[in-house]
């Protein structure tokens, strides 16, 4: 039985408004990409509002946090959608079957990286590394119509990279090399850079044999970390010449 839901609401509600600047951040909005009003919240105030709420009900069920986090998303401002992402993600050991089904129908309505990436790399990504069957669902989405879908499954695979475990990734990212879609080109060389950080000889040699018609956007994000001759040769064999070398 859900654990006074309404009230709970009511309280994160409280708390996130009562710090929103006055006719909320415009630019904030802009910068974010998103259709959702911005009121202004910076990330230490959302982070000490949920870390403190989760304190303050350290024992709620099941039911109570996924109609929670259902309400949070259907408010309007982008903040209080935020909210719903970490604190889905702050009672994972809750989560049901009916908590990926909420995250997946959420991919539906997320728009503009500053949500989307929140979305993918926070209870998705922790889904998808726990149970396969979430990461071949992911998987699926990198043919997905919807862009921003696409761009959520290069975010899932957040703990696979974390962890060091770069199958997985490589499987998807492989899938996502020659998009047509800036934000998903983006978000694709923002992974493969994370997969440097972790194994630069085996993201070297993945790069290499993937370089031909890799978008520039893809190359440079991607080489943020690697020497700059590594990089010179991407962008000549992605238009598949012969890298010039001094």
């Amino acid at each position: 039985m859900m654990v006074g839901m309404e009230g709970l609401r009511k309280e994160l509600l409280r708390d996130i408004r009562a710090l929103g600047k006055p006719g909320g951040n415009p630019a904030a909005q802009r910068y974010l990409g998103s259709p959702f009003p911005v009121l202004g919240l910076s990330s230490p105030q959302m982070q000490r509002i949920v870390r403190d709420f989760v304190r303050t009900h350290r024992d709620l069920d099941t039911n109570s946090v996924n109609g929670l986090v259902v309400s949070l998303w259907n408010e309007e401002p982008l903040e209080e959608k935020w909210a719903a992402i970490s604190i889905l993600g702050r009672y994972h050991k809750v989560w049901d079957a009916e908590s990926w089904r909420i995250v997946d129908h959420w991919v539906d309505s997320a728009v503009g990286w500053g949500l989307c990436d929140a979305l993918g790399s926070g209870p998705i990504a922790d889904m998808a590394y726990r149970d396969p069957i979430r990461f071949r669902e992911v998987l699926r989405w990198t043919r997905s119509k919807n862009f921003w879908r696409r761009r959520i499954s290069t975010y899932a695979m957040r703990a696979f990279v974390r962890a060091g475990e770069l199958d997985k990734p490589f499987v998807l990212l492989e899938r996502l090399l020659h998009d047509g879609e800036f934000w998903v080109q983006r978000a694709v060389g923002t992974w493969l850079r994370e997969c440097w950080k972790k194994d630069e000889r085996r993201t070297a040699a993945f790069l290499r044999k993937h370089a031909r018609g890799l978008p520039p956007v893809t190359i440079t994000v991607a080489t943020e970390r690697a020497p700059k001759a590594f990089r010179q040769e991407l962008r000549w064999s992605s238009k598949g010449k012969r890298n010039r070398r001094p």
